[in-house]
């Protein structure tokens, strides 16, 4: 874990942000039926914030998915706070530690913990794989016509991934079930390894694939997380490289020193990705240093001039480009062509999706 470099004195009876503590950054979930989610979401907030929690978390009334940072000092009482609502609840702790993983709490509520687009009632959502540990995962990677299988999105396996894995170009997980599925046909007798970040988008997809037939489905229990820390304490060793994918400003823990991917301007080795500067585009992507300073921190010639542009020009081309049909939230994390990044272009053209 990380030690802040704060040194500051605080006032007397101040409370200490989470800055100044050793944090420790953790994901759960459960699906469970709920009842009376405002009632629990409020509950939940006042408890967290007196334990200076901070991060990510959805309640449904099918369970709850959680990505926060608690100061470890606190981290017990967090736990069994918890735990309270949600007995015996698993939690992962991340790889690796960053203060700056989350800047405040969010709790809300959803219709759905995963945007999965499945109706639920058309199968039997508890009906899950077989949940497998690191060293059986590994083994079982080992076996003959086995077939594992990312289901994550594509800007998340291009950074990180299981050697030999079915790879998704989805841009959302709903659009990966129906790819994976199809890319799968005629495969139901073989044995399947699921993977995702933490195991939740696993829970839903693998009832799903044994719904369409799927006889031998097996999911990597606490996903990509769990398995970094499996690996680690038990000295086994690991078949997955590069890094892994994570929702907060982290955006990635490193598992390996494997570089998998490349800079989308360049095409030099580079793996860690940051959003266009330009708050229209805001495509996510891979961006070296030096391109970095080429493009200043922008995906693309393009959105480069409409940066240098005076603030109320640049308002005016981003809602042309949202009139226009451009850049939304998940159309945001498809990957720019090459022959684009420094093609001139009209400026009030949003740049393609596609």
């Amino acid at each position: 874990m990380m030690q802040s470099s704060s040194s500051r004195t605080l006032a007397p009876g101040a409370l200490p942000s989470v800055q100044d503590h050793v944090i420790t950054t953790l994901s759960f979930y459960r699906y469970v039926h709920l009842k009376d989610l405002n009632i629990l979401m409020e509950a939940m907030r006042a408890e967290w914030s007196s334990l200076g929690v901070l991060g990510r978390t959805y309640i449904a009334e099918e369970g709850i998915n959680a990505q926060v940072s608690v100061p470890s000092d606190n981290l017990e009482l967090f736990q069994l706070a918890v735990r309270r609502v949600f007995p015996e609840i698993p939690f992962k702790i991340a790889v690796e530690e960053n203060n700056e993983a989350f800047t405040k709490l969010t709790i809300k509520i959803r219709q759905k913990l995963v945007a999965d687009g499945l109706t639920d009632e058309s199968f039997d959502v508890t009906q899950v794989g077989q949940h497998l540990t690191a060293r059986e995962f590994n083994e079982a990677m080992q076996s003959q016509g086995t077939i594992v299988v990312d289901l994550r999105n594509h800007y998340e396996c291009e950074v990180g991934r299981f050697d030999g894995a079915l790879l998704p170009q989805a841009n959302t997980f709903r659009e990966a079930l129906p790819e994976m599925l199809e890319s799968l046909k005629g495969k139901e007798d073989q044995k399947l390894l699921l993977y995702c970040t933490g195991g939740i988008r696993c829970e839903k997809a693998s009832a799903w694939f044994k719904f369409n037939g799927f006889q031998d489905v097996n999911q990597l229990h606490g996903g990509i997380i769990d398995y970094a820390r499996q690996v680690k304490e038990e000295g086994l060793p690991t078949l997955y490289r590069g890094k892994n994918f994570v929702f907060d400003q982290r955006l990635s823990e490193s598992i390996t020193e494997d570089v998998l991917a490349c800079c989308h301007q360049c095409e030099s080795a580079w793996d860690l990705h940051n959003n266009c500067r330009f708050e229209g585009c805001n495509r996510l992507f891979l961006q070296c240093p030096d391109c970095r300073s080429e493009f200043d921190a922008c995906c693309s010639k393009t959105c480069q001039e409409i940066m240098q542009k005076p603030k109320e020009e640049r308002v005016a081309l981003q809602q042309e480009w949202e009139r226009k049909g451009g850049p939304k939230h998940y159309w945001s994390k498809t990957r720019l062509p090459l022959d684009l990044v420094r093609a001139v272009r009209p400026l009030d053209e949003p740049l393609p999706v596609n």
